[in-house]
C-alpha cells in the first residue's frame, strides 16, 4: 500500500513523513522502522496486511486507567518500530524487521474484520499497541474511522514521535494515547532509543490542547532515567504543561532485550517517583509492574476517597455514573 504521509525528490528518493525521522529513503531502501519502503519512487507502507497481534485486552493493560475502568480493548500490531530502545519489552515483533533481514510475519486483516472482530468480543476500544502504532499508520487511522462508526473508542499507545502531520490527521479520530515518556534527557533518547525528546514533549502537549485523553507511562530504569532531578523536572512539566489531572504511570524495569544486565528497579526508586508526581501536584500518580501496591489503585485528589480499586486487572469502580467522586461529588478526570 502506498504511505499516505510522504514527499517525493529527485532521482526518485522519497522523505517518509509519517514520523519525526523524517526518513529520507533512496530507491530499493527502507526507512528506521522497516515497514516503509522506496518502489521506484513511491514510498509503501509494507506491513498492511501483516497484524501480528490481535486480542482482546482489560483496558488497564495498555495501561489506560482513566477510560472505561474494567473494559475489553481490542489491541492490534503489525511488526516494527521508528525507535531502537535497549531495553524493548516487545522486540520480538517490535524490531523483528531490523534484525531479521527486512522479515515481517503477520496474517491478512482488513480493517473491518478488525472493528467486526473487536465487536464480537464485547470491546469498547480498539488500542493500536505493542509496537509503535505510528508506523502502522495507514492499518490504524482506517480501522480507527470504522470504529468511529461503530461507536467504539480509539487509543494509540506509543512512544510519542510521530510527524505533526500524522498527528492532525488522527485528531477528532483518536480518542486517547497512552505516551512513553522515557527519559527527561535528551541524551538519553538519542543514546538509548536512537530518537529525540523535543518531538515528544511537543506532540504530548499538542495532543491535550485538541481534548485528547492522554495518560504518561515512564518505564524506571536503575542508574539510567532514574535520577531524582529529571524525574522531579519530568513530573513538573506533566503537571504545568499537560495538566495536573494528567495521570502518570511509572513502571517498574526488569531485564531484557539488550538490558539483561540491569537489575529490577528496586522498590524505594518507585516510590521515589511517586512521591515527585505528588510533590508536583499531580492528582493521579500509579506505580505500575508492582501487584498489590495501593498506587494502582485511583483516589478522589479532592477527599481522597476511593473511587476505583484494582487488584491486577479486576477493577471495580466506585464513581458515580457521571464519573464523580461518591464522597464529595468532585468529578474525576477521565472519560467513564
Amino acid at each position: 500500500m502506498e504511505s499516505r504521509l510522504y514527499k517525493k525528490l529527485k532521482e526518485s528518493e522519497v522523505i517518509c513523513q509519517t514520523c519525526n525521522h523524517y526518513c529520507r529513503i533512496k530507491p530499493g531502501k527502507r526507512g528506521i522502522c522497516g515497514v516503509r519502503g522506496n518502489t521506484g519512487g513511491r514510498l509503501e507502507f509494507l506491513a498492511y496486511d501483516k497484524v501480528i497481534a490481535a486480542n482482546a485486552d482489560p483496558i488497564e493493560k495498555k495501561p489506560i486507567y482513566h477510560l472505561r475502568p474494567g473494559s475489553r480493548s481490542f489491541s492490534i500490531a503489525t511488526p516494527g518500530c521508528n525507535f531502537k530502545c535497549d531495553f524493548c519489552q516487545n522486540s520480538d515483533i517490535a524490531q523483528m524487521p531490523a534484525e531479521n533481514n527486512g522479515r515481517m510475519d503477520g496474517r491478512p486483516l482488513t480493517p473491518r474484520q478488525i472493528v467486526d472482530q473487536a465487536v464480537q468480543a464485547g470491546c469498547d476500544s480498539i488500542s493500536y499497541t505493542y509496537t509503535e502504532p505510528t508506523v502502522f499508520f495507514e492499518l490504524a487511522y482506517d480501522t480507527a474511522c470504522l470504529a468511529k462508526q461503530e461507536g467504539l473508542l480509539n487509543i494509540f499507545v506509543t512512544n510519542g514521535f510521530m510527524s505533526g502531520r500524522a498527528l492532525e490527521m488522527l485528531t477528532g479520530i483518536l480518542d486517547a494515547a497512552n505516551v512513553d515518556l522515557k527519559s527527561f534527557d535528551p541524551r538519553f533518547y538519542t543514546k538509548f532509543c536512537k530518537a529525540g525528546l523535543e518531538p515528544v514533549k511537543d506532540n504530548l502537549k499538542q495532543m491535550v490542547q485538541t481534548g485528547m485523553l492522554v495518560e504518561i507511562t515512564t518505564l524506571l530504569i536503575p542508574g539510567l532515567n532514574d535520577d531524582h532531578g529529571q524525574v522531579k523536572a519530568m513530573a513538573e512539566f506533566i503537571a504545568n504543561d499537560l495538566g495536573c489531572h494528567t495521570p502518570w504511570h511509572i513502571s517498574r524495569f526488569h531485564p531484557s532485550y539488550r538490558m539483561t544486565g540491569r537489575g529490577v528497579t528496586p522498590v524505594v526508586s518507585l516510590e521515589s517517583a511517586y512521591d515527585a508526581g505528588k510533590n508536583a501536584g499531580l492528582h493521579h500518580v500509579y506505580i505500575g509492574n508492582l501487584p498489590g501496591h495501593d498506587s494502582e489503585n485511583t483516589h478522589c485528589h479532592s477527599c481522597g476517597a476511593l473511587v476505583i480499586q484494582r487488584r491486577g486487572y479486576r477493577t471495580q469502580s466506585l464513581l458515580d455514573p457521571g464519573g464523580a467522586c461518591p464522597e464529595c461529588g468532585m468529578k474525576i478526570h477521565g472519560m467513564f
